[in-house]
């Protein structure tokens, strides 16, 4: 049974439903292992069913004659009928709907929970991502990252070691839980070390004492690893185009609650390794090039992490014919796009546009895309997801002085029709697949950051299978050609109309080729995205 509030609410609004399609009052009891106990339907009396076996049967209530059937995958759970009449199939069919809603909110609560939980490792990554970004001395970063690290997977002792390339010794640059006044440096060669065979064979070595047959891979005489799980992953780094090499470790051990590191922990910290490998590298170059390198590379992660944030259009296949993307300026900027599954078939599309360019951009924008998921789940209407979303990102945009405009719309082809609400993006069209006429959805509120009204949703019909959505950012109209015009959003609809039988792809590159034509290929100024959706 779903723990969530909201899950019950619209539990009591099913059986309500039910209650009227049936003809007969409804109650849903779940056991403790001991008795039953009254969760949704009309109050129950001072009477609890008595529950032997695990088959439907008749019983006598209080209220007359009932019949008490087991519900479907949902162990202990029970669907009572009053004056079900003499058929038993009807009981059997009502339990099995009720199955339906309780295994359609358990997935709902298992999808939000697996959305907040990487909401926090997006946050991990912003955190460590912002520190690099403020920080240009090594140790300073390093102890900030190494606490923000051990918090997350919940260790009380954790170090990180940066090699020494002159004396090839692992050195400790910040720990937690312990004083590094007090760390030896370790010989990277050293047969008993955990850390040294690490850096050495560049793969992650962990442990759980508790696992039967685990091998310690230290020396256990002379380790103090020995009894406790502990995870040890080796922070890499690769040249543009050279292979990875090691450049340190993170050691993390004595997790809290005395568990092991789970797979999750081990890909995370993994991830947080390569980010500051980077870094630590270009410490090493700080004081030759004044920093200059060590920026480049904080561009570039965040770049990658951009890229790898936003969603294939696979994401969407069976519902509909997708064609995205989305090519970054020279400089890193805010340019990103969601693609959702929702209940009912549905689709919920969504583009945004952060107001400035570079590292502080691109971390607004990866945060906007793991909320944006998270309040797309939950709330139905578009215009209370722009509101949501505003109020997570809150204090980040105040810090940053930045905006974003952000559309997003859900289309509904079983319904046919199309609900948006627009936070300041005009670069949103409706192409009628029937007569080619397009249709600019006008915006319904100012962009995320300001502060301003909810705004409301727009909605109008849509011809499943024929209309096209096409979206773009403001990076596509304003690409100049050789004399300085720009290119501007009339070619990029018209590509849109003239080609709206072809697949969405051959649209896309359609749109490209001439941009490019347009432009003479020279380097884009910001970034260039665009969405076309056929459902």
């Amino acid at each position: 049974m779903p723990d969530a509030a909201g899950g019950l609410s619209r539990l009591e609004q099913a059986l309500a439903a039910l209650q009227r399609v049936a003809g007969a009052p409804l109650r849903v009891w779940r056991s403790d292992g001991r008795r039953l106990k009254w969760v949704a339907g009309p109050p129950a009396p001072d009477w609890v069913p008595a529950v032997n076996g695990g088959a439907g049967r008749r019983v006598q209530t209080p209220e007359g004659p009932a019949w008490l059937e087991p519900i479907a995958g949902a162990p202990g759970v029970w669907l009572e009928i009053r004056e079900p009449g003499a058929a038993r199939s009807g009981p059997h069919a009502l339990a099995q709907v009720v199955a339906a809603i309780l295994g359609a909110e358990k997935e709902t609560v298992q999808v939000a929970a697996e959305l907040s939980e990487r909401y926090e490792e997006i946050d991990l990554i912003y955190t460590i991502s912002e520190i690099l970004g403020h920080t240009i001395r090594l140790d300073e970063a390093a102890q900030r990252i190494v606490s923000e690290v051990a918090n997350v997977v919940g260790a009380r002792r954790a170090s990180l070691l940066v090699y020494d390339p002159v004396l090839k010794i692992l050195r400790i640059a910040a720990a937690r839980g312990m004083d590094p006044a007090h760390v030896e440096p370790i010989e990277v060669d050293e047969e008993c070390s955990v850390a040294a065979q690490a850096f050495r064979d560049m793969k992650i070595l962990s442990y759980d004492p508790s696992t039967p047959g685990a091998k310690n891979p230290g020396c256990p005489d002379d380790r103090n690893y020995r009894g406790r799980a502990f995870l040890c992953v080796p922070v890499l780094y690769a040249a543009p185009g050279g292979p990875p090499r090691a450049i340190g470790v993170i050691n993390l051990t004595d997790r809290v609650g005395e568990d092991a590191f789970t797979a999750g922990d081990r890909k995370l910290v993994a991830a947080i390794a390569n980010q500051i490998g980077a870094a630590i590298e270009n410490s090493r170059l700080a004081a030759q090039e004044q920093g200059r390198q060590r920026v480049q590379r904080e561009l570039e992660l965040a770049h990658d992490l951009q890229l790898k944030l936003l969603p294939a259009p696979t994401v969407l296949t069976g519902l509909a014919d997708v064609a995205v993307r989305c090519r970054p300026a020279e400089s890193v900027g805010g340019d990103f796009y969601n693609l959702l599954r929702l209940h009912g078939d549905r689709v919920g599309v969504m583009i945004g546009d952060v107001s400035s360019h570079g590292f502080g951009a691109a971390l607004i924008m990866a945060l906007a895309m793991a909320a944006s998921g998270i309040h797309a789940e939950v709330a139905e209407a578009p215009a209370d997801v722009l509101a949501r979303l505003e109020a997570s990102l809150a204090d980040e945009l105040r810090d940053t002085e930045m905006y974003f405009t952000l559309f997003y719309g859900v289309l509904d082809p079983k319904a046919g029709r199309l609900t948006y609400a627009s936070a300041g993006h005009g670069y949103a069209f409706h192409v009628a697949g029937d007569t080619g006429a397009a249709t600019r959805l006008e915006t319904t509120r100012t962009p995320l950051g300001f502060g301003s009204a909810r705004g409301e949703d727009r909605a109008l019909p849509w011809r499943a299978g024929r209309d096209i959505l096409c979206l773009f950012t403001d990076g596509l109209v304003e690409a100049e050609g050789e004399r300085g015009e720009r290119f501007g959003d009339s070619r990029v609809v018209g590509h849109v109309i003239a080609l709206r039988e072809r697949p969405m792809e051959e649209i896309l590159t359609a749109i490209y080729a001439d941009v490019a034509a347009y432009t003479g290929g020279a380097a884009a100024s910001d970034d260039r995205t665009v969405v076309l959706l056929k459902a």
